[in-house]
Protein backbone atom coordinates (compact mmCIF):
# COMPACT_ATOMS: atom_id res chain seq x y z
CA UNK A 1 0.00 0.00 0.00
CA UNK A 2 1.24 3.75 -0.93
CA UNK A 3 1.19 6.34 2.12
CA UNK A 4 -1.89 7.92 0.52
CA UNK A 5 -3.83 4.80 1.61
CA UNK A 6 -1.87 3.85 4.77
CA UNK A 7 -2.71 7.69 6.07
CA UNK A 8 -6.49 7.13 5.01
CA UNK A 9 -6.78 3.83 7.24
CA UNK A 10 -5.11 5.20 10.21
CA UNK A 11 -7.61 8.11 10.06
CA UNK A 12 -10.41 5.53 9.61
CA UNK A 13 -9.19 3.56 12.05
CA UNK A 14 -9.31 6.24 14.95
CA UNK A 15 -13.34 7.41 13.53
CA UNK A 16 -15.01 6.43 10.60
CA UNK A 17 -15.82 9.02 8.17
CA UNK A 18 -17.16 10.15 4.68
CA UNK A 19 -14.46 11.11 2.26
CA UNK A 20 -14.73 14.56 2.30
CA UNK A 21 -13.97 14.63 5.88
CA UNK A 22 -10.88 13.03 5.56
CA UNK A 23 -10.13 15.30 2.84
CA UNK A 24 -10.42 17.96 5.12
CA UNK A 25 -7.83 16.34 7.53
CA UNK A 26 -5.21 15.73 5.08
CA UNK A 27 -5.88 19.21 3.33
CA UNK A 28 -2.50 21.59 3.74
CA UNK A 29 -3.80 22.68 6.31
CA UNK A 30 -5.48 20.08 8.06
CA UNK A 31 -3.97 18.33 11.13
CA UNK A 32 -2.29 15.81 9.06
CA UNK A 33 -1.95 17.46 5.66
CA UNK A 34 0.40 20.09 7.20
CA UNK A 35 2.70 17.08 7.27
CA UNK A 36 1.71 15.38 3.88
CA UNK A 37 -0.60 16.69 2.47
CA UNK A 38 -3.26 13.98 -0.09
CA UNK A 39 -5.22 15.56 -2.54
CA UNK A 40 -8.94 14.55 -2.64
CA UNK A 41 -8.84 12.60 -5.66
CA UNK A 42 -6.13 10.55 -3.92
CA UNK A 43 -8.07 10.40 -0.65
CA UNK A 44 -11.38 8.64 -2.49
CA UNK A 45 -9.32 6.42 -4.68
CA UNK A 46 -6.95 5.30 -1.36
CA UNK A 47 -10.54 4.10 -0.08
CA UNK A 48 -11.91 2.49 -2.88
CA UNK A 49 -8.14 0.74 -2.41
CA UNK A 50 -9.14 0.14 1.15
CA UNK A 51 -12.57 -1.34 0.24
CA UNK A 52 -11.27 -3.90 -2.13
CA UNK A 53 -8.34 -4.99 -0.36
CA UNK A 54 -10.95 -5.53 2.74
CA UNK A 55 -9.62 -2.94 5.14
CA UNK A 56 -12.57 -0.70 4.95
CA UNK A 57 -16.28 -1.25 4.38
CA UNK A 58 -19.03 1.53 3.68
CA UNK A 59 -21.42 1.64 6.05
CA UNK A 60 -24.41 3.52 4.23
CA UNK A 61 -25.03 6.82 2.35
CA UNK A 62 -25.66 10.12 4.23
CA UNK A 63 -28.78 12.03 3.31
CA UNK A 64 -28.30 15.95 2.46
CA UNK A 65 -28.51 18.31 -0.04
CA UNK A 66 -25.38 17.76 -3.08
CA UNK A 67 -23.37 14.78 -3.39
CA UNK A 68 -24.10 11.47 -1.51
CA UNK A 69 -21.41 11.03 1.06
CA UNK A 70 -20.72 7.64 1.54
CA UNK A 71 -19.35 6.72 5.74
CA UNK A 72 -16.67 4.08 5.69
CA UNK A 73 -15.07 2.40 8.73
CA UNK A 74 -12.02 -0.22 9.31
CA UNK A 75 -12.42 -3.80 9.45
CA UNK A 76 -11.20 -5.53 12.10
CA UNK A 77 -8.48 -6.73 9.55
CA UNK A 78 -7.83 -2.64 8.64
CA UNK A 79 -7.91 -1.75 12.21
CA UNK A 80 -4.85 -4.74 12.95
CA UNK A 81 -2.97 -3.57 9.76
CA UNK A 82 -3.31 0.40 11.09
CA UNK A 83 -1.99 -0.32 14.29
CA UNK A 84 0.76 -2.36 13.06
CA UNK A 85 1.40 0.44 10.46
CA UNK A 86 1.93 2.90 13.09
CA UNK A 87 4.27 0.96 15.24
CA UNK A 88 6.66 -0.35 12.83
CA UNK A 89 9.52 2.52 12.13
CA UNK A 90 11.36 3.40 8.98
CA UNK A 91 14.26 1.83 7.94
CA UNK A 92 14.95 3.95 4.80
CA UNK A 93 16.41 7.44 5.19
CA UNK A 94 14.41 8.61 2.39
CA UNK A 95 11.12 7.67 4.38
CA UNK A 96 11.93 9.89 7.20
CA UNK A 97 10.13 12.93 5.98
CA UNK A 98 7.13 11.43 4.80
CA UNK A 99 5.91 8.14 6.26
CA UNK A 100 7.98 8.76 9.74
CA UNK A 101 6.56 12.22 10.53
CA UNK A 102 3.14 11.41 8.98
CA UNK A 103 3.14 8.71 11.56
CA UNK A 104 3.97 10.84 14.22
CA UNK A 105 1.09 13.35 13.05
CA UNK A 106 -1.26 10.71 13.25
CA UNK A 107 -0.61 9.96 16.88
CA UNK A 108 -1.05 13.46 17.79
CA UNK A 109 -4.15 13.52 15.81
CA UNK A 110 -5.81 10.51 17.47
CA UNK A 111 -3.95 11.19 20.84
CA UNK A 112 -2.04 8.37 21.19
CA UNK A 113 1.35 8.22 23.13
CA UNK A 114 4.17 8.19 19.97
CA UNK A 115 6.52 6.69 22.79
CA UNK A 116 6.88 3.32 20.81
CA UNK A 117 7.24 4.25 17.98
CA UNK A 118 9.59 7.10 18.59
CA UNK A 119 11.83 4.21 20.78
CA UNK A 120 11.97 1.70 18.07
CA UNK A 121 12.76 4.58 15.57
CA UNK A 122 15.89 5.63 17.69
CA UNK A 123 16.72 2.17 17.85
CA UNK A 124 16.87 1.22 13.88
CA UNK A 125 18.02 4.27 12.98
CA UNK A 126 21.11 3.86 15.53
CA UNK A 127 23.09 1.46 13.51
CA UNK A 128 21.92 3.31 10.41
CA UNK A 129 23.38 6.44 11.81
CA UNK A 130 27.01 4.57 11.98
CA UNK A 131 27.12 3.03 8.91
CA UNK A 132 26.43 6.49 7.14
CA UNK A 133 29.35 7.97 9.31
CA UNK A 134 31.27 5.07 8.05
CA UNK A 135 30.45 5.89 3.95
CA UNK A 136 30.76 9.77 4.75
CA UNK A 137 33.77 9.58 5.83
CA UNK A 138 34.65 7.07 3.01
CA UNK A 139 33.28 8.24 -0.03
CA UNK A 140 34.62 10.73 -2.43
CA UNK A 141 33.09 13.19 -5.34
CA UNK A 142 29.22 13.05 -5.61
CA UNK A 143 28.57 10.17 -3.62
CA UNK A 144 30.83 11.73 -0.31
CA UNK A 145 28.02 14.70 -0.58
CA UNK A 146 25.15 11.64 -0.93
CA UNK A 147 26.65 9.79 2.28
CA UNK A 148 26.85 13.41 4.05
CA UNK A 149 23.16 14.55 3.11
CA UNK A 150 21.73 11.00 4.10
CA UNK A 151 23.89 10.76 7.18
CA UNK A 152 22.83 14.32 8.50
CA UNK A 153 19.49 13.05 7.82
CA UNK A 154 19.74 10.59 10.05
CA UNK A 155 21.39 12.22 12.61
CA UNK A 156 17.91 14.99 12.70
CA UNK A 157 15.85 12.25 13.01
CA UNK A 158 17.76 10.07 15.37
CA UNK A 159 18.32 13.50 17.67
CA UNK A 160 14.04 13.68 16.93
CA UNK A 161 12.78 10.96 18.55
CA UNK A 162 15.44 10.45 21.19
CA UNK A 163 14.78 13.86 22.10
CA UNK A 164 10.58 13.74 21.92
CA UNK A 165 11.10 10.57 24.29
CA UNK A 166 12.94 12.37 26.97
Amino acid sequence: MNNSEWVVLCLLAHEPAHGFALARLTAPEGPVGRVMPIPRPLVYRALDGLVARGLAEQTGVEPGRGPARRPFRVTPAGRARAAEWLATPVSRIREIRTEFLVKLALLQWAGADPRNLLDAQAETLRPIVAHLLGLRESAQGLEQAVAAWRYETAVAALKLAESTTE
